[in-house]
């Protein structure tokens, strides 16, 4: 294993851990620092991100750390989710989100186009992302095409990364040529 590969796998994990560290935060709404440890190791420990022995050493310290960069907000006793936090759940939420694949395809394709400006550089290397990990086609520079419903994804992307005016969402009944489209999806010529 390469120490690239090997430092991907870490930021992958450590990600995961905030992850489940803001989402359980969120789920009891107030969490003290002695729940947050098993409700959070309990699920690590099923996904095998880290060993056993040093499992709440790691949640400790990255809930600290969460609280450090304004995610989290520590009272004393609570671990309280900022609004930021929310923000920065929503977004490792979108990273893993999973579209839906129908049983049947109602021969619609959804059609996305952005124009994200220049200055939301990484927003806009965030969305190309997305879409690819949903599995969308790119059929142009920032048009993309997907045979079901996205619609929900589309949404949150609007609302979280604030490019509702850049992303244009469409559903249309045919595009020229979609032979290639059809064999991308596995879908009926």
């Amino acid at each position: 294993m390469g120490i690239l590969e090997d430092n991907s796998k870490r930021k992958a994990k450590r990600g995961e851990i905030q992850r489940l560290i803001l989402k359980s935060v969120k789920v009891a709404g107030l969490l003290s620092i002695g729940l947050v440890a098993p409700n959070v190791v309990g699920a690590m420990a099923k996904l095998g991100i880290i060993s056993t022995r040093r499992q709440s050493e790691v949640v400790n310290s990255s809930a600290s750390k969460l609280a450090n960069k304004g995610l989290l907000k520590f009272n004393g006793k609570y671990y309280e989710l900022t609004e930021e936090g929310e923000r920065k759940l929503r977004q490792l939420e979108i990273r893993g989100y999973k579209l839906v694949r129908p049983k049947k395809w109602d021969k619609k394709w959804r059609v996305i186009i952005f124009d994200i400006p220049e200055k939301k550089k990484n927003i806009r290397e965030k969305v190309r992302n997305l879409f690819v990990l949903a599995g969308l086609y790119r059929l142009q520079d920032s048009v993309w095409v997907y045979p079901y419903d996205c619609e929900d994804i589309i949404g949150l992307l609007k609302t979280d990364f604030g490019v509702g005016k850049d992303i244009l969402y469409m559903i249309v009944d045919e595009i020229e040529s979609d032979k290639r489209l059809r064999e991308e999806f596995n879908l009926p010529i």
